[in-house]
């Protein structure tokens, strides 16, 4: 693990994403909530909170952080594609990205286990940081 004692506590939050594709049947059965499995939105929301919070856990060398706020949102860019959006936020030593990521990953992966059901071919990728603020290095925004 890289040593960040020396490093000072600041205010840190990462925003990520998550693009879910799916087939036309699992997107109307996923916007109408006629999945067999219930509410996936809900489920998908509370996973991704989860996940952010044992990010330590999962990832061997991250930092375990006490997280501070995470909020996991959904929007649809098309009929068929789900945008997964994760915000976490801390006051650390080193900053919230993998948590960010880590919850827009889960909630991404909980609506594909709530969907399969309908349909297998839905496909989860452009898992990707939109941007950081706080510590050292300041603030970042993808490009």
């Amino acid at each position: 693990m890289v040593d960040v004692g020396s490093k000072t506590v600041t205010r840190r939050t990462a925003r990520a994403c998550a693009l879910v594709r799916l087939p036309p049947r699992a997107a109307e059965a996923l916007k109408a909530a006629t999945l067999p499995k219930g509410d996936a939105f809900v489920a998908a929301q509370i996973a991704g909170i989860f996940a952010a919070k044992r990010t330590g856990e999962l990832i061997p060398l991250c930092h375990p952080l006490p997280v501070d706020a995470v909020d996991v949102r959904f929007s649809w860019d098309d009929e068929t594609v789900l945008r997964v959006e994760a915000q976490a936020t801390t006051s650390a030593k080193t900053g919230v990205e993998m948590e960010a990521m880590v919850a827009a990953s889960v909630a991404a992966l909980t609506i594909y286990d709530m969907c399969k059901s309908v349909d297998k071919g839905i496909v989860i990728e452009a898992v990707r940081l939109l941007e950081k603020t706080g510590g050292k290095s300041g603030d970042w925004h993808a490009p």
